[in-house]
């Protein structure tokens, strides 16, 4: 059967955490409740769609470019957190301690997963350093080996271009950001060191 309830169950499942069985159970919720959650979901999906664009200095998600964070005068446009995706920016927000910008990399370097260097941001990052005259970056990436591979590369790559540090090692070895506590990331961002 390919009807609306299997399509709605179907882009449902492929949504990050749910299988087909959760997502029968969302149907299911959403459909139960069309006037209260259907339709209302509709509408926020089709004007976040039409609305919320990615900054053309971060990359990050907003309903204007540069974004708020970048547009934001009473942060340091000089200091730039280097963040694997959105989902990483977004956890340094909640936090609410760093006071700097951002700069999304979209990925972080695999040779198993064929994420190379052009694929990543690393271009539109060194041409930011330039045009902004930025002071430092910080990496906040995982502490896997993807995510210090891409680091030293990025390093080396900027060479004497600009302070480079990293989050202190309160994160946890193979420990994501988007899943740390908030004073864990605070007091890592507190003690980070050059690289």
């Amino acid at each position: 059967m390919d009807n609306s309830i299997d399509k709605l169950i179907t882009y449902l499942a492929k949504m990050p955490g749910l299988g087909k069985r959760s997502a029968t159970r969302q149907a299911l919720a959403l459909l139960q409740k069309r006037d209260q959650l259907l339709a209302p979901l509709a509408d926020v999906m089709r004007e976040a769609y039409d609305k919320v664009k990615v900054c053309e200095k971060c990359g990050n998600f907003d309903e204007i470019s540069p974004c708020h964070i970048c547009q934001n005068p009473m942060r340091d446009q000089q200091v730039v957190c280097v963040v694997k995706d959105i989902a990483d920016l977004w956890a340094m927000e909640r936090m609410g301690s760093f006071k700097g910008t951002y700069f999304i990399l979209g990925g972080l370097l695999s040779a198993s997963g064929g994420t190379t260097p052009e694929s990543l941001n690393i271009p539109k990052l060194k041409n930011r350093i330039k045009e902004d005259e930025i002071k430092e970056i910080i990496f906040a990436l995982p502490l896997t080996i993807e995510g210090k591979t891409t680091q030293h590369y990025i390093s080396a790559e900027l060479g004497n271009m600009v302070k480079c540090s990293e989050l202190a090692h309160g994160v946890p070895i193979g420990g994501e950001l988007e899943f740390l506590d908030d004073g864990t990331l605070a007091e890592a961002l507190k003690s980070r060191k050059e690289v």
